[in-house]
């Protein structure tokens, strides 16, 4: 089972060793609370996970870590602040590379009239075409942002 999923699998593994031989502490830790968490949600839902799903769960670990950073900020939080971004470039290092602005654009408009999308109502319909191609390469919430913006104009 040489897939990419396990690939990505096989590099946290790996990595872990890694930084157990440097003695690199605070990079093991977020390594293990990655591994962590892809074995809960193997053993929640009882099946393998695949690169999407692996992809998908890393997403929701950088997007906690953002929202959690902000808020240590805006309390005067810095040290766990600075925490937060730590594990959230620790995260990125297994993300795919992101879409720039031009290749997102380009993605929204082919979507926007694949699915015929006319107004915000359509705006599901397009979300959804997206979802799959750009899950972990770009925000989701600046895509929900550039299409309603597309289908308001």
């Amino acid at each position: 089972m040489t897939t990419e999923a396990s690939q990505l699998k096989s590099r946290l593994q790996e990595d872990v060793k890694i930084a157990m031989r440097a003695q690199d502490k605070a990079k093991l830790g977020v390594l293990r609370m990655i591994m962590a968490s892809l074995k809960q949600y193997e053993v929640d839902t009882r099946s393998i996970l695949d690169d999407e799903k692996i992809i998908a769960l890393l997403d929701k670990m950088l997007k906690q870590r953002r929202e959690s950073s902000e808020q240590y900020k805006a309390a005067g939080r810095e040290e766990l602040a600075g925490k937060e971004l730590f594990e959230q470039t620790i995260i990125q290092n297994y993300m795919p590379t992101l879409l720039s602005e031009e290749e997102l654009e380009m993605m929204i408009k082919k979507a926007i009239d694949q699915v015929q999308a006319t107004t915000v109502k359509d705006m599901g319909k397009v979300i959804n075409l997206l979802k799959p191609l750009i899950q972990g390469r770009a925000d989701m919430k600046m895509l929900s942002d550039q299409i309603k913006g597309k289908l308001t104009a």
